[in-house]
């Protein structure tokens, strides 16, 4: 990936680092590794960082230099959902990690992704999603990517969820600050005190008493709510869609079983359920602006089959 700008009249007598970083949005950080690579150019040739430009000069950057991190490529098999020159979407199943750790060193997402892109470069997620929660994972495919990403703060982040019961207000906003819970390494809180802001928009979609269907294991809607032969079984789900205003651990997680109304299925912060093996979570859709173009980008991602058996969506 080259970067180009054109040296205007008003940017005479300017270092070439003050161009990358005012105006290409560089930061030190990358500015360091750039220079240390001879990757700045000015006019076909490499420069210093404190070069003075002139008029009419063309300043390119290379950000081509290979990079090396422990992710070792496996050829998992991925579902893309939006890819460029920048960025790689894919839509991540349950029961699989982002990134390795020494609990889950291999059989990654990222160890997927790396197979995929076939380069040296390291592997670089915008934002993250717990083992058991599906959908949108978003990749940037270099270092300037990310940073752009990062300091744009306008990536916004919406997901579906079934919970348990109906909820009292069928919309508003969670405004609970979170902290890591004490003596847990997991867990997290609320914790008006300690906690760091979190915000959690969310509105209920649909509310339905479902039975179990014995034949074939799966959830099935009552057309009639107050129908007498479900009185006895009957339990009540609610899909919601929310939006974070935050990203906090475990955020959606602690906010809806703080509302009383746990995730189907999060062991962590409800309970088991029969209906499904993992929390009923998932990363549905994400939309901000191109870092480059600045066209809005929005990527969406289908619903898994086990919440589809729930046949509440």
């Amino acid at each position: 990936m080259n970067l180009e700008y054109h040296i205007s009249e008003l940017e005479d007598g300017f270092s070439v680092s003050h161009i990358l970083r005012d105006k290409l949005n560089i930061s030190a950080r990358l500015l360091t590794k750039l220079k240390m690579n001879e990757k700045i150019l000015v006019n076909g040739k490499p420069v210093f960082s404190n070069y003075i430009v002139h008029p009419f000069d063309e300043v390119m950057v290379k950000i081509d230099f290979e990079e090396a991190d422990n992710i070792l490529p496996q050829a998992i098999p991925l579902d893309v959902l939006y890819e460029d020159e920048y960025l790689l979407a894919v839509n991540k199943p349950s029961n699989m990690v982002v990134h390795p750790s020494s609990y889950h060193p291999n059989d990654t997402l990222a160890n997927a992704v790396k197979s995929y892109l076939n380069n040296h470069k390291k592997i670089r997620a915008i934002n993250r999603l717990d083992r058991d929660t599906s959908g949108i994972v978003l990749f940037a495919k270099n270092e300037y990517i990310q940073e752009l990403m990062i300091q744009e703060k306008s990536i916004q982040k919406e997901y579906l969820a079934i919970v348990s019961g109906k909820l009292e207000d069928k919309k508003g906003t969670i405004n609970a600050p979170i902290s890591r819970k004490s003596g847990s390494i997991m867990e997290r809180e609320i914790n008006f005190e300690t906690g760091q802001t979190a915000i959690t928009h969310y509105d209920v979609i649909k509310e339905v008493c479902i039975t179990k269907d014995i034949r074939n294991s799966a959830l099935k809607c009552s057309i009639n709510l107050d129908h007498e032969e479900n009185k006895d079984n009957e339990k009540y789900l609610s899909l919601i869609h929310l939006r974070l205003e935050t990203g906090r651990t475990h955020q959606i997680r602690v906010h809806l079983a703080h509302l009383g109304n746990p995730i189907l299925g999060d062991t962590l912060y409800g309970s088991p359920s029969d209906f499904i093996h993992r929390q009923a979570l998932h990363a549905w859709k994400i939309s901000f602006p191109h870092p480059i173009t600045k066209e809005k980008v929005e990527i969406t991602a289908p619903i898994p089959d086990d919440m589809k058996l729930i046949e509440i969506t």
